[in-house]
């Protein structure tokens, strides 16, 4: 691995040098192009596993050449459970859309989950991930 090297320069100089064109590696990859320029501009960080299965078909790669450069964040830090039960709390009061991520501060996506337990009880589980970094609350 190239010292410093991001996800994106390791992308765009992969994809130049097997001679493809932005919109060549959507249509090899099955990505969109829109996928393709937020991952070469530096907006993805980090890549859902079917993504980067994807991308690294399209560009003649194992999947773990790409996972390298992919910035890692450490969830594992955000221990504090007092803060993710508020969280959960907002997400069920309607307040989704004011959380933040605990990790690196964007915003989180948020949803309830409807479920039913075996006595057909309706269950209601918040849900929440990061537009930025892995966090996730399941």
């Amino acid at each position: 691995m190239d010292e410093g090297k991001s996800l994106a320069q390791f992308v765009s100089e992969r994809r130049e040098n097997i001679g493809l064109s932005q919109t060549g590696l959507s249509k090899k990859s099955n990505i969109s192009l829109k996928m393709i320029e937020d991952i070469e501009s530096g907006n993805e960080l980090f890549l859902a596993t079917s993504i980067r299965q994807k991308l690294a078909k399209g560009l003649k790669l194992e999947s773990a050449e790409i996972k390298k450069y992919e910035k890692t964040v450490d969830v594992s830090l955000v221990t504090d459970a007092k803060y993710i039960e508020d969280l959960k709390i907002k997400i069920l009061a309607g307040e989704g859309a004011e959380c933040i991520c605990p990790v690196c501060g964007s915003k989180l996506i948020t949803r309830i989950a409807q479920m039913y337990d075996l006595e057909d009880n309706l269950q209601l589980h918040p849900k929440a991930h990061c537009t930025k970094c892995p966090f996730q609350i399941r």
